[in-house]
């Protein structure tokens, strides 16, 4: 028996991006960077989110007397502010 191995001539999805990316030092790093600055950005907009939606009215800009809201109602002198 004659055992021959045949490779495809298209290649796969992984044997694609070894060609693209990873067989060149240079463009792997590049591609490591950049994905680097890509997730730290999508992390930093995701907790972003997550807090404010967490922390709404707790926030300085919240309060009307402090913040940059402006005030809806008129305080009389009887209310308290806090």
């Amino acid at each position: 028996m004659e055992s021959t191995t045949r490779r495809s001539s298209g290649g796969g999805i992984l044997e694609g991006f070894y060609r693209v990316v990873m067989r060149r030092t240079p463009v792997y790093v590049a591609f490591v960077i950049t994905g680097a600055l890509l997730a730290e950005r999508a992390v930093d907009y995701g907790v972003h989110k997550l807090w404010e939606k967490n922390n709404v009215g707790k926030r300085y800009e919240d309060i009307s007397v402090l913040g940059q809201r402006p005030v809806d109602e008129q305080i009389s002198s009887n209310e308290v502010l806090f």
